[in-house]
């Protein structure tokens, strides 16, 4: 049985170098394009497996030539797909990734077969789940796939952890039963209805989320790290500064990494200065699954980082 079971997208990347973004209307010259498997689902799936833990992975691909192609990727990775359907009747999921001589990138996501996920292939997991010690999931499937599969997980007494990716605005009803979720500066907006430009806002928006039930909020906070808010308290876990080649992953190598630390016990600030470090070096390779760090990199990056600071003033 695995150790961890991802719900989530599979996605084909496509992805372009430029030297600057193109405005609205604007054609700008690249300077490369490669095609990587990539989709947060997957992406996250992959992370925790590179880092020791047993992964199954639960979701669609299509029966075009991409889906076979993920499929092989995911088994490469170490990662279960007994639990993800070839899709006769839609394509794979598909990502345009614009990625600029800063390392910032712009996404167009095509979902494809994701979008196809069913109710019914939750309840096809169950046994699966139920052998398993943490769910993680995001919102690159359905939304009412997910809140089955949060259901299902509680019902199990299996720990969920939720990417609430890409930003969504939803109801907090379909936040309940989570019990770590993780979000990035504009999805904590999107679910709190505030912005998120410094770490005081982090803080407070964290702390929202807190006082709707969950009981571990994190918000990644790119360069400046991360923030873990429990009803109790917030501490600010700083990232080291790195030369930052592609940014896509790097939340993704955050909540495998995070999965796999609370799977080995750490403490909650200990296990988010580890997902930071593996986000962290996942900036300084291109591609979202090639820059996956390995179990041996995080930890040696991990047991240099500094220490982490205080709460948000």
């Amino acid at each position: 049985m695995p150790d961890i079971v991802v719900l989530g997208s599979l996605n084909m990347d496509l992805v372009v170098r430029t030297a600057q973004m193109p405005r609205p209307g604007e054609t700008v010259r690249g300077s490369g394009f490669a095609t990587i498997p990539g989709g947060k689902g997957a992406n996250q799936a992959a992370a925790a497996a590179r880092l020791g833990a047993q992964v199954e992975m639960v979701g669609r691909v299509g029966q075009d030539p991409f889906g076979p192609a993920i499929l092989a990727n995911m088994r490469s990775q170490g990662v279960g797909v007994s639990q993800v359907k070839l899709d006769a009747d839609a394509p794979s999921g598909v990502a345009v990734i614009i990625l600029d001589a800063q390392g910032e990138n712009a996404i167009v996501v095509a979902p494809g077969a994701n979008d196809r996920v069913t109710v019914d292939d939750i309840h096809a997991m169950r046994d699966l789940l139920a052998g398993s010690r943490y769910l993680v999931t995001q919102f690159e499937t359905p939304l009412p796939v997910v809140q089955a599969a949060i259901r299902l997980a509680n019902e199990l007494g299996v720990p969920v952890i939720l990417n609430a990716a890409p930003a969504l605005t939803v109801d907090a009803d379909v936040l309940h039963g989570v019990h770590v979720l993780i979000v990035n500066e504009s999805e904590a907006q999107a679910l709190t209805g505030s912005e998120v430009g410094s770490l005081t806002a982090a803080g407070e928006a964290g702390r929202q989320l807190s006082r709707i039930g969950i009981p571990i909020v994190i918000l990644t906070l790119g360069a400046r790290g991360a923030l873990l808010v429990t009803p109790e308290r917030a501490v600010h876990v700083p990232a080291r500064q790195v030369q930052v080649v592609d940014t896509t992953a790097a939340g993704d190598a955050f909540v495998g990494a995070l999965a796999v630390a609370l799977l080995r016990g750490m403490d909650l600030v200990e296990a988010t200065r580890y997902a930071t470090c593996a986000g962290t070096l996942a900036t300084m390779t291109l591609g979202a699954q090639p820059s996956l760090p390995s179990a041996e990199r995080v930890q040696a990056f991990y047991e240099g980082s500094p220490a982490f600071g205080g709460g948000p003033s």
